[in-house]
C-alpha cells in the first residue's frame, strides 16, 4: 500500500539514515502502548537511543490507518509488527511485538473514533471472552455497519438495540451462520429464534414433533415434556404441523427448540411476539437461570429487556465516524442505558420525536349520523368450529361506534383471533337465525392480521409501490378479493351457474332491506329484478355478495377516482415512515420486520377504513414507531380494534377492554365519544401528465371539453376496462361524445355513474 505521510524527511548526505517526523499524538500513543517495564528513565533513554526512527515509521504508518478508518486487528497487525519485532528491547519475547501492536491499535482507535466500549473491556469482568472481533456488514448494496467491534462474554445477556431497518436481524444471521470476518471458526454452539416474520411453507408444512425431535436430536420423551408439561401444548397441537399452530403457539416452538439445543450463544430475535404474560414470565426466568450462555436480544418489549440483559449494545452515528454506524458497548440495564444516552428515552415513553404516521379520514358512512351510533352489534352469538364438539364463544353481546376504541385481551387459544375473524366477515356466526349479528353494508375494514406478512412476502421481488399498485390498481382491494373468506368457492360458482346469473349491477336499500339488481345470462336489461339480500344469502351466494358490497365500499371511499401512481402510492407510503429509498426504490425482501409492519399498514389504510383490525400490533415496530402509531391511533376518526399483549401499547389508545375466557367476553371500560370525522368530504387527487398531455400543457392546444371528462379507469360494475376501450374513451372524451363514453362504461340507462356524474343518467338526447 501507499502511504502518505504528514511528515518531512531529512536526509544528509553524510548519513544514509531517514528520519520521519510522525505525527506527535500517534507517537504518543505508541509510547503509551509499549511495555511497562520500559517506562523506567534509564530503560527509555536507552530504548529511544537505538529505535527513534522505527518508532516514528510505525507511528506514521498508523497514522495513515487511522485517517482512512482501518482498524482490522490483522491489517494492524501484518503492517505494523514486523517493524516493532527489529527492536532489540521487544524482541526478547516472541509475542510481545503482536500484543504492542494491539494495544497500540486500541489507543489509537479509541483516540480516533471515541471510545467504542464501555467498562466492559476491563479485565476484572466476569465472563470467559467469547469472541472479540472487527468487522463490516452489508445488506445488498447498503453497508449497515463500518469497522465496528463486536466483544461477547460467557454468561452476559445483550440487548441488540437500534431503528427499524439498521440491520439488527441481518447481524444475528450473521452471527448464526458464522459470517462476520474474524468470528471463531467451530468453537461456539449458536441457535437464532427468528422473529417469524418470514413466512416458509417448507417449515409450516411439517409435523411438530417430528421437527422438535429431529433438528434438536433429542428423545421423544424431552421434547414432549418440555412442549406439555411446561408450554401446555395439547395433543392435537403435537401431532399437528407447525402451519396448524397459531403465531404465539409457534413462538414457543422455535423457543422450545432454542432451550434443547442449549447453545453457547442464543439470538432471539423478537422472542415475545405473539407470546401472552404467562409464557414471558417462563422466558424471563429462564433467561435469568442460564449461567454459560451468552444470550443477545432484540426486543421492542423495553420491560422484558430491563428484567433479563445485563448489557446493551447500540447503533451509533456519530458526526466524526463518517457516514456509517457502529456498535457500541453499555454495561448495565436498559434504564443505566438511557442515564447515559437521554435521547434514547422513547425506550421507557411511549412517544416519538421525529417520526409522524398520518392516518386518512375514514369518510361519511351511510346513515351514521354521530361517533357513537353503532355500525356493529351482536346478541347472543355463538361460535363453534365445523367439527367441534363444543362452542369456541358462547352468547357474545358486544357493540361498536367510531369513538370505540377497544382492546381484545386473553390467553393464547382463548378464541381472540376467532371473534375478530367473525367481525371482519372472514366467518359467520355458527347460530345465524337464533342471534342478532349486524354489521353496516358500507362498513370499510381494515384488517392487519398475525401473519399479514404472508400476502407481502408473496411479492418478494417486487417495491412495496409496485405491490400496492397490483393490490389496488382495479379501484378495490384484490388481495382482500382472491382471500379465503371471499374467494368463490366451486360449490358457490355452481349455484350462479345455475341461477344463470350474469353479474350483479346495483344495490340499493329499500324501506331497509338491502336489494341487488341482478342482471341474468341472455336477458334483456329491462328485465332485470331486484333480490334481497337474504334471498341471495339464503341461495348460497354468500362470497359473491362480499365482494359486491366490498367493491361498492370501495367505491364509496373514491378508490375509482384515486390514481395508483408510483408518486401518488409513495405519498401515502411516506405518511406510514416508508421513505422513497424502500417504498419505491427498495424490494419487499429488503425490508425488516418493522418495515413490513409499515407497509403492510399503509396498505390495509389505502382504502380509508371505518374500521382499523390489528392482530398483535407492536410485534417488529420500534418504540419510535410505537410512538408515533399510537399518537396516529388517538388522532384518527375511525374505530379500533386491537388484541395485543402490550399494556403499555394498548392502554395508551384503548379504553374499553373484552376479556375472552373460557368461551365468554366480558366488556370492562367505556369508550369515551370522540369528535365525529367520518363525513363525506370531496375527494382531489391530482393527475399526473404525462406524454401528449404534457407537451400539450407546456404549449399546445388543450381540449378544454374532454378535461371535464374522467378518464376510465373501471366500467360501472367495477370490471378494469381493457386498453381498447381506454383508447375508444379518450377518444369519445376529445370529441364531446357521451353517448359513447356511457356505452364503453356499460352505464345502464336512468344510471348515474359515481365519479362520472358529468355523463349523465343517459335520459337527455
Amino acid at each position: 500500500a501507499n502511504h502518505r505521510f504528514p511528515s518531512h524527511c531529512l536526509c544528509p548526505e553524510e548519513s544514509a539514515m531517514v528520519i520521519i517526523e510522525a505525527p506527535s499524538d500517534s507517537l504518543k500513543l505508541l509510547r503509551d502502548a509499549l511495555p511497562s517495564d520500559l517506562s523506567e528513565a534509564s530503560d527509555v533513554d536507552n530504548f529511544e537511543n537505538e529505535s527513534e526512527e522505527v518508532l516514528a515509521y510505525v507511528a506514521a504508518l498508523a497514522s495513515s490507518l487511522a485517517n482512512a478508518q482501518d482498524f482490522n486487528t490483522t491489517t494492524w497487525r501484518e503492517n505494523l509488527s514486523p517493524y516493532l519485532s527489529t527492536l532489540p528491547s521487544l524482541s526478547t519475547t516472541p509475542h510481545l511485538p503482536s500484543q504492542t501492536v494491539e494495544k497500540f491499535r486500541t489507543l489509537s482507535e479509541n483516540h480516533a473514533m471515541g471510545n467504542l466500549s464501555s467498562s466492559d473491556d476491563e479485565d476484572d469482568d466476569p465472563g470467559e471472552e467469547l469472541c472479540n472481533i472487527r468487522f463490516s456488514l452489508a445488506y445488498g448494496g447498503k453497508i449497515l455497519l463500518h469497522q465496528t467491534r463486536l466483544r461477547l462474554r460467557r454468561g452476559h445477556c445483550y440487548a441488540l438495540v437500534g431503528q427499524n431497518g439498521a440491520g439488527k436481524t441481518t447481524l444475528m444471521n450473521a452471527i448464526n451462520n458464522g459470517k462476520l470476518e474474524g468470528w471463531p471458526v467451530g468453537n461456539l454452539r449458536t441457535e437464532y429464534v427468528d422473529s417469524g416474520s418470514n413466512v416458509d411453507p417448507n417449515y409450516e408444512a411439517q409435523h411438530v414433533l417430528r421437527y422438535l425431535m429431529e433438528s434438536t436430536k433429542r428423545p421423544k420423551e424431552d421434547c414432549v415434556a418440555l412442549l406439555q408439561g411446561t408450554l401446555k401444548f395439547t395433543d392435537a397441537m403435537i401431532d399437528g404441523t407447525i402451519g396448524e399452530l397459531s403465531g404465539g403457539w409457534q413462538m414457543k416452538l422455535r423457543l422450545t427448540k432454542a432451550v434443547l439445543i442449549d447453545a453457547d450463544i442464543l439470538l432471539l430475535d423478537e422472542p415475545t411476539n405473539h407470546l401472552d404474560t404467562t409464557t414471558v414470565r417462563w422466558l424471563e426466568d429462564y433467561l435469568k437461570g442460564l449461567k454459560d450462555t451468552t444470550v443477545v436480544i432484540v426486543s421492542h418489549d423495553t420491560r422484558f429487556m430491563e428484567g433479563v440483559c445485563t448489557d446493551v449494545i447500540h447503533y451509533e452515528h456519530r458526526s466524526h465516524w463518517g457516514p456509517h454506524r457502529k456498535l457500541v458497548h453499555y454495561k448495565g440495564k436498559m434504564s443505566e442505558f438511557v442515564k447515559k444516552q437521554p435521547q434514547a428515552r422513547h425506550y421507557f415513553e411511549l412517544a416519538a420525536s421525529d417520526l409522524v404516521f398520518k392516518f386518512p379520514d375514514p369518510g361519511r358512512l351511510e346513515g351514521i349520523k354521530t361517533s357513537t351510533q353503532r355500525f356493529l352489534e351482536m346478541e347472543n352469538v355463538d361460535y363453534k368450529y365445523p367439527g367441534a364438539e363444543v362452542n369456541t364463544l358462547t352468547r357474545v353481546n358486544l357493540k361498536m361506534s367510531l369513538s370505540s376504541r377497544v382492546a381484545i385481551l386473553g390467553a393464547n387459544g382463548a378464541g381472540k383471533t376467532t371473534l375478530v375473524k367473525m367481525i371482519v366477515g372472514d366467518t359467520q356466526p355458527s347460530n345465524i337465525g337464533k342471534c342478532q349479528f349486524y354489521v353496516h353494508h358500507n362498513l370499510r375494514v381494515a384488517y392487519v392480521a398475525q401473519h399479514s406478512f404472508f400476502h407481502v412476502e408473496q411479492h418478494m421481488e417486487e417495491s412495496p409501490a409496485a405491490y400496492m399498485r397490483w393490490r389496488f390498481k382495479d379501484a378495490y382491494d384484490l388481495e382482500k378479493i382472491q382471500s379465503e373468506g371471499y374467494r368463490i368457492t366451486p360449490e358457490e360458482q355452481k349455484i350462479i351457474d345455475d341461477f344463470n346469473l350474469e353479474g350483479i349491477w346495483s344495490r340499493r336499500l329499500r324501506a331497509g332491506v338491502l336489494e341487488y339488481e341482478v342482471k341474468k345470462k341472455n336477458i334483456p336489461q329491462k328485465k332485470n329484478k331486484y333480490y334481497s339480500r337474504d334471498e341471495l344469502l339464503g341461495m348460497g351466494m354468500v362470497n359473491l355478495i362480499k365482494q359486491t358490497d366490498e367493491k361498492i365500499a370501495a367505491k364509496e371511499a373514491g378508490l375509482d377516482l384515486r390514481p395508483v401512481t408510483t408518486t401518488e402510492i409513495q405519498k401515502h407510503l411516506d405518511d406510514f415512515g416508508l421513505p422513497q429509498e424502500f417504498g419505491t426504490y427498495g424490494k419487499i425482501r429488503g425490508l425488516s420486520g418493522g418495515q413490513k409492519v409499515k407497509l403492510v399498514l399503509a396498505a390495509a389504510m389505502w382504502n380509508c377504513p371505518h374500521l382499523l383490525v390489528l392482530d398483535e400490533p407492536t410485534n417488529y415496530l420500534d418504540r419510535e414507531a410505537l410512538g408515533a402509531f399510537s399518537k396516529a391511533l388517538n388522532e384518527w376518526g375511525g374505530s379500533v380494534l386491537m388484541i395485543s399483549h402490550s399494556k403499555e401499547f394498548y392502554s395508551s389508545v384503548c379504553k374499553e377492554e373484552w376479556k375472552v375466557d373460557n368461551g365468554k367476553v366480558i366488556v370492562e371500560g367505556i369508550s369515551l365519544e370522540r369528535e365525529m370525522k367520518a363525513v363525506a368530504k370531496k375527494k382531489k387527487f391530482t393527475k399526473e401528465l404525462k406524454g401528449d398531455e404534457l407537451l400539450e400543457k407546456a404549449g399546445g392546444n388543450l381540449n378544454t371539453d374532454g378535461d371535464k371528462y374522467k378518464d376510465a379507469v373501471t366500467n360501472f360494475w367495477g370490471k378494469a376496462v381493457s386498453k381498447k376501450e381506454a383508447r375508444q374513451f379518450d377518444k369519445a372524451k376529445k370529441k364531446g361524445d357521451v353517448e359513447l363514453m356511457r356505452k364503453i362504461l356499460h352505464i345502464p340507462n336512468g344510471k348515474v355513474m359515481p365519479g362520472h356524474e358529468s355523463l349523465g343518467d343517459g335520459t337527455k338526447k
